[in-house]
């Protein structure tokens, strides 16, 4: 199945995104600057795209399965989220990263460092209980 998404260009360089194999559920990402990364820091880089997420999705923005032993960088909070309201014309993808390694790393410009992938989204209608009948079950680890 495809869906319909517009894309908007901030800038010349930047990469419009593709599936790099028929099997392939995520689309690749990279940045349109160089960055140079310390040790433990977190940067923002461009993309040079606003994507605008269709109604019923959400966008999640994962590190590539290579990069953090390709490239020592990762995503610091584990995957992005972007809303179908994150489509404004200076609503641009940042992709954060952060280097988790004792070395300077050095990202290069058209790198593909990230991948997106479009998920439907099921929203809650949250309903307040007076009781919970259900036994406990346990915590962390409780299973063994």
């Amino acid at each position: 199945m495809k869906i319909p998404v517009e894309i908007f260009k901030t800038h010349p360089d930047a990469q419009i995104p593709q599936y790099e194999s028929t099997g392939a559920c995520a689309f690749d990402l990279s940045p349109i600057e160089d960055a140079t990364i310390a040790p433990n820091e977190i940067v923002r880089l461009k993309t040079g795209l606003v994507i605008c997420v269709p109604e019923n999705y959400t966008l999640i923005l994962a590190a590539r399965s290579s990069t953090p032993k390709k490239y020592g960088v990762n995503i610091p909070q584990g995957f992005g989220i972007v809303d179908t309201d994150y489509c404004g014309p200076t609503d641009e993808i940042l992709l954060q990263l952060r280097n988790f390694s004792n070395q300077t790393i050095q990202i290069k410009k058209g790198q593909r460092i990230a991948q997106g992938m479009f998920v439907p989204v099921i929203k809650a209608q949250f309903k307040i209980i007076e009781n919970i009948s259900k036994p406990n079950r346990g915590g962390f680890g409780s299973t063994g």
